[in-house]
């Protein structure tokens, strides 16, 4: 019995408190019990998060929605953005953004930037099927300091972008019936927030691997609600990722955790949803096969209809738990 007890404290204290020291490993990761783990930057290297980090109060005060920066890609200028400042109507008269196009939202997560992998992976991706107006999210302000003072900032973050897009739309004609807004990790716990904030109008709102940690029944989060459609893609649920099916559609390539084929570690995992988000954008290739329930998505025993995954059509509906297989190189 003792040695039960001691295994037991053993354990406990392994998925709670101890320091992981292989980098990107959350093998020993507990959700809601566990304090550290590992999370990718913009590049993919892997950093230690410590989720009890007291939250910066005084860093909140001065990094929030208000810095957002939004940048401008179009066809006219695919690599070179132009920025838009909320309240300037100058910069979007100066700049190429023309109403009668789509307009395309990409919001990046913790500890990137503009110039993360992410945003020029989804900006061509949409540019090369679409004249699209794509504007990146930029809030490196809030998303480069701690993980938990980054997770309280979200909804100030998520409020402004809504209300920027509100301000563009009608100040420089638009339809919410073209609006697309995607976001990786924290991004899609912003784009949700933007879309609450814009009232539900946008047409689609896309969750690329919802951040999981200290996002368990947080009203923050992404949900159904947040856009006309909500669609996620979830390929590292239980550990950097949301597991719950939190859309109107949820896929779950592979089953939706760790490890993604070609991926050794967690932070692959988490990335490897824009990286497939991307491809769909692009060949509109990847369908999932409609489950019953969460079991059937883990024991791959799903046989209902088949939904295309992600891409960048618009309108889209549909609602359901849908399983996948992809392989371990582009195009998946």
């Amino acid at each position: 019995m003792k040695l039960l007890v001691v295994l037991a404290a053993f354990i406990a204290l392994c998925a709670g408190t101890a320091i992981p020291l292989m980098p990107g490993d959350n093998s020993h990761y507990v959700e809601g019990e566990s304090r550290y783990i590992w999370m990718p930057d913009g590049e993919g290297v892997p950093h230690l998060v410590d989720l009890r980090e007291p939250v910066d109060e005084d860093f909140l005060r001065t990094r929030n929605g208000t810095n957002n920066h939004y940048w401008l890609y179009t066809r006219l200028n695919p690599t070179n953005p132009q920025r838009i400042v909320h309240g300037n109507v100058h910069t979007i008269w100066s700049s190429n953004y023309n109403a009668s196009r789509p307009l395309k939202v990409i919001a990046h997560g913790w500890n990137n930037n503009l110039n993360s992998n992410i945003n020029p992976l989804l900006r061509d991706a949409f540019l090369n099927v679409s004249d699209a107006n794509v504007i990146v999210l930029d809030w490196y302000h809030l998303a480069g300091g701690f993980y938990t003072s980054a997770v309280r900032g979200i909804p100030s973050v998520g409020y402004s972008l809504g209300m920027f897009l509100v301000w563009l739309i009608d100040t420089a004609g638009g339809n919410w019936d073209t609006v697309h807004l995607v976001g990786h990790s924290l991004g899609a716990h912003v784009v949700g927030n933007a879309g609450r904030a814009a009232g539900g109008r946008a047409a689609r709102v896309t969750g690329l691997d919802p951040a999981g940690p200290l996002w368990g029944g947080n009203s923050n989060a992404l949900n159904a609600n947040d856009g006309v459609y909500v669609e996620c893609i979830h390929t590292d649920g239980g550990l950097l990722g949301i597991h719950d099916p939190i859309g109107n559609a949820n896929f779950y390539p592979n089953g939706g955790r760790n490890p993604q084929p070609g991926c050794w570690i967690s932070t692959c995992s988490h990335s490897r949803a824009y990286q497939l988000f991307a491809s769909t954008v692009v060949n509109n290739h990847l369908n999932g096969q409609m489950c019953d329930n969460i079991d059937q998505v883990q024991h791959n025993q799903c046989s209902g209809r088949t939904f295309p995954m992600g891409n960048g059509v618009l309108p889209k509906s549909g609602s359901g738990l849908f399983r996948l297989t992809t392989t371990s190189s582009y195009p998946y």
